[in-house]
């Protein structure tokens, strides 16, 4: 069997202001194979930044971003530009407010292949870990 191994990237995003304006930042995507459904991402204006702003996103959310709008909620990812020079827009919406982030697209997709080549798309149940997430929930009660 295949070792399962936790798939970091690290990439540049640009925070989208008014006024056609940007901040860039990185954003770390990060997969754990025993969380198979979800890729956490964390968004740092720089590497050294002491507090990035973390979101759990759904890996098939990310999947189908890049082929058309996708998300509703907290959450909405759509692709924008012509194939080859692709962008992807994540828009992060929670009560505190609204970000609006442009990643390269190519590089979220290269991600993805690499938490594929972990856990295949369909194969997340096998890999999921209940008791972790059963103790987590009972913790919490």
């Amino acid at each position: 069997m295949k070792s399962l191994r936790t798939v970091i990237r690290g990439l540049p995003v640009k925070l989208v202001g008014v006024h056609a304006t940007s901040l860039p930042m990185i954003m770390t995507l990060r997969y754990e194979p025993s969380d198979p459904y979800a890729v956490h991402a964390a968004f740092a204006t720089d590497v050294d930044s002491d507090e990035p702003a973390e979101w759990i996103i759904g890996r098939e959310l990310l999947v189908d971003g890049l082929e058309g709008p996708a998300g509703e909620g907290d959450v909405r990812i759509w692709p924008a530009g012509e194939e080859g020079r692709r962008d992807l827009y994540i828009l992060l919406n929670p009560p505190s407010g609204t970000a609006l982030l442009k990643a390269p697209a190519q590089e979220v997709k290269a991600f993805l292949r690499e938490t594929e080549a972990v856990v295949p798309r369909g194969a997340e149940l096998a890999h999921s870990d209940f008791d972790r997430f059963l103790a987590h929930l009972l913790a919490e009660g």
